[in-house]
C-alpha cells in the first residue's frame, strides 16, 4: 500500500481554503475515485491527471486508486487541483518522495500533454496558504507575477509537470518543453478590464485616460464628480440624452487616488477570482471602472452562477467606480439589490452551493433621463410622455436607494455658445485629482486614530459627537428634516457631504455654507450657498 499527501487550495468566494490532497493505492482492480465534493470540473480531473501523467513520461499504477480532498465538507471546483493531485498519486507511486512535498503548496491545470495551465484565483490562493503558514508554492510559469505578490513566500513558476517531477526528484530538467502560452482573460469578461488597460494576447499597453478637459461645459455637474471623488459619495446623474453623464462618469475614476498597498491586493484577488486580470499587469493599482448593461441580471451585478457564488459588479468595482448607465431601464430588484452592499462595504450572496462573503465598497454613479423619451423639461424641447408614464418611470429608481445617494444633479444640455467656445476649457484631471487628494489627506489625519479614511464611511452619531459643524451651520438641514424633506439618514449624508466640502475649502469645520452646498447637492435644489474652494 502507498500513500502521499500534497495541498492545494479551494476559492470560496474571494478567499482561500486550504485543501490536503490525499491519494492512497491498494492491491486490485486498477480504479481512479475521487471523494471531497468535487465538481464536475474537478471529476474530469482524473482523465486529465492520467493523461498528463503518462505523457510526461511517468509510469501510472495500475491499483486501486483513491483521492481524497480534505476537509470533505468544503465545495471544491476548477481545475486547480490538477497539479497536486499529479503529485500526491506519482508519490503513492513513489515515483516521488513524499517528503519532497511535505511543505509544497500546488496549484495549477493539467493539459493532456503534461503542460502546467495558468488557472483564475491564483493570488487569493497564495494569500491563504501563507496565512496557513506555508512558505513555497507551485504555479504556471505564467502567474508567477501575480503569485510574487504576497511577501514572505517562495513561487516556483512551472511549464509541464515533467518539469516539477525533476525538480522534486533532482533529476535533469526536460531538454525540450512546451513554451507557456499568453495568459489571456476570460473573453466573456475582457469588458471588464480596467480603463488604460491593453486587450488582446499581448502586454497591457498604455492608453491615454479619458480627461476631464474634454468636457465642454457642465460646472454643476463637475464640482459634484470633485466632491464624489473627495468624500467617496455616491451620485445620480438626471438629464436628457446626449448632456454628458456617461462622459462624465468615465473620468471619476481619473480624479480617484491610487490604490493603497493593501487596497490594491484586494482588487487584484477579486479580479484575479473572476479572470478578468489583464495580461501583463499583475497588480492593480488605480481604482476599476466597471459599467455593466443596464439588463444585466441579478447574479452578474452581486454575484451568482452555478455551485459557489462568484464575483458580480459591485465586487469588480470593489474600491473603484461602479456605473449604472440608464438606470430607470433596469430591474427594479437588480437595483434594489444594491442597497445592501451600498451600506455595509459587501455583499452576502447564498445559493445551493454555499454562502460566500465577497467585497464591495464601491463609489456608486447613476444615469437616467428625465422621462422615456429624454426630453422632458429641457429648454425648448418637446415631451411627448403622459405625466402617468413620468411617474412610473422615475419611480423605477426606489426612495430606499435614493436616499443612499448622496448628490444628485441635473445635467443640462449643452448650449451653442458652451459647445463652439474656443480657448474656454475646463480644468484637466490632474488638476482636479489634486484638489481630491489633498482633500483626502485632510481626512486621513483627521480620522488617523480611527477605522475610517474618507468622510462617507463615518457614521453619522460619531460625525454629530465628535467632529460637529460650526455652531449653527446645521440649522437648514435640520428644518429640511422637520418638514420631512430629509430622512435621519439623509442628515447623515448632509453632514458627511458637508465634511467633504469643507476639506476641499479648506475649512477646519463645516460651515453654514458647506452645509448649504451638501444640501444642494443632496436635493438637487438651487439655495444660493456660496460654492467654497475649487468646487464649482
Amino acid at each position: 500500500m502507498g500513500f502521499a499527501r500534497t495541498c492545494s487550495v479551494a476559492l470560496v468566494g474571494v478567499e482561500g481554503v486550504v485543501v490536503e490532497v490525499q491519494a492512497d493505492l491498494e492491491p486490485g482492480v486498477a480504479t481512479f475515485t475521487l471523494v471531497g465534493l468535487p465538481d464536475k470540473s474537478l471529476v474530469e480531473s482524473r482523465d486529465r491527471v492520467r493523461a498528463a501523467v503518462v505523457n510526461s513520461g511517468a509510469e501510472w499504477p495500475q491499483k486501486k486508486l483513491t483521492v481524497g480532498l480534505s476537509p470533505a465538507s468544503v465545495p471544491k471546483g476548477g481545475s486547480g487541483f490538477d497539479l497536486s493531485v499529479a503529485c500526491a498519486v506519482l508519490g503513492a507511486a513513489e515515483r516521488i518522495d513524499p517528503r519532497a512535498m511535505a511543505d509544497l503548496m500546488m496549484i495549477g491545470e493539467l493539459g493532456l500533454d503534461g503542460r502546467v495551465r495558468p488557472v483564475r484565483g491564483v493570488l487569493p490562493a497564495v494569500l491563504a496558504a501563507a496565512d496557513a503558514g506555508y512558505r513555497q508554492v507551485v504555479v504556471p510559469e505564467q502567474t508567477v507575477p501575480e503569485a510574487s505578490l504576497v511577501p514572505e513566500v517562495s513561487v516556483l513558476g512551472v511549464r509541464s509537470l515533467g518539469q516539477l517531477i525533476a525538480v522534486l526528484t533532482d533529476e535533469p530538467l526536460p531538454e525540450v518543453d512546451e513554451p507557456p502560452e499568453d495568459g489571456r482573460p476570460d473573453p466573456l469578461l475582457a469588458g471588464l478590464a480596467l480603463p488604460g488597460a491593453g486587450h488582446g494576447t499581448g502586454p497591457a499597453r498604455e492608453e491615454r485616460p479619458p480627461d476631464l478637459a474634454d468636457v465642454a461645459g457642465q460646472h454643476a455637474a463637475r464640482g459634484a464628480l470633485e466632491v464624489a471623488a473627495a468624500g467617496r459619495h455616491h451620485l445620480f446623474f438626471k438629464g436628457p440624452p446626449g448632456a454628458g453623464k456617461t462622459m462624465l462618469a468615465e473620468r471619476l475614476p481619473g480624479l480617484l487616488p491610487p490604490l493603497s498597498p493593501q487596497e490594491a491586493v484586494e482588487v487584484t484577488a477579486v479580479h484575479s477570482v473572476a479572470g478578468a486580470l489583464p495580461p501583463g499587469q499583475p497588480l492593480v493599482e488605480r481604482p476599476p471602472y466597471c459599467a455593466p448593461h443596464h439588463s444585466a441580471t441579478m447574479a452578474s451585478l452581486v454575484g451568482g452562477g452555478s455551485g459557489l457564488p462568484r464575483p458580480g459588479a459591485v465586487s469588480l468595482a470593489h474600491h473603484g467606480v461602479l456605473f449604472l448607465d440608464e438606470a430607470a431601464e433596469a430591474g427594479a430588484r437588480v437595483l434594489d439589490a444594491m442597497r445592501q452592499p451600498l451600506e455595509s462595504g459587501h455583499v452576502v450572496v447564498a445559493r445551493a452551493g454555499g454562502m460566500v462573503r465577497m467585497p464591495a465598497r464601491f463609489l456608486l454613479v447613476l444615469a437616467a433621463n428625465p422621462c422615456p423619451c429624454g426630453r422632458h423639461g429641457i429648454r425648448g424641447g418637446w415631451c411627448e410622455c403622459r405625466p402617468a408614464s413620468i411617474r412610473r418611470y422615475r419611480a423605477r429608481l426606489s426612495g430606499p436607494l435614493l436616499d443612499r445617494v448622496d448628490l444628485r444633479v441635473t445635467v443640462e444640455p449643452l448650449t451653442r455658445s458652451e459647445l463652439t467656445a474656443l480657448g474656454d476649457a475646463g480644468e484637466s484631471s490632474a488638476t482636479v485629482a489634486e484638489r481630491v487628494r489633498a482633500a483626502r489627506e485632510r481626512a486621513a489625519a483627521r480620522f488617523a486614530d480611527t477605522p475610517w479614511t474618507t468622510n462617507s464611511e463615518v457614521p453619522g452619531h460619531v460625525l454629530r459627537t465628535r467632529w460637529p459643524p460650526a455652531a449653527g451651520a446645521l440649522g437648514r438641514a435640520e428644518e429640511d428634516l422637520e418638514h420631512g424633506l430629509l430622512t435621519a439618514r439623509g442628515l447623515d449624508r448632509v453632514l458627511r457631504v458637508a465634511w467633504t466640502v469643507a476639506d476641499l475649502a479648506g475649512h477646519a469645520r463645516p460651515t453654514a455654507a458647506d452645509v448649504g452646498r451638501a444640501l444642494e447637492l443632496r436635493t438637487g435644489v438651487r439655495r444660493g450657498a456660496p460654492v467654497p474652494g475649487g468646487v464649482r
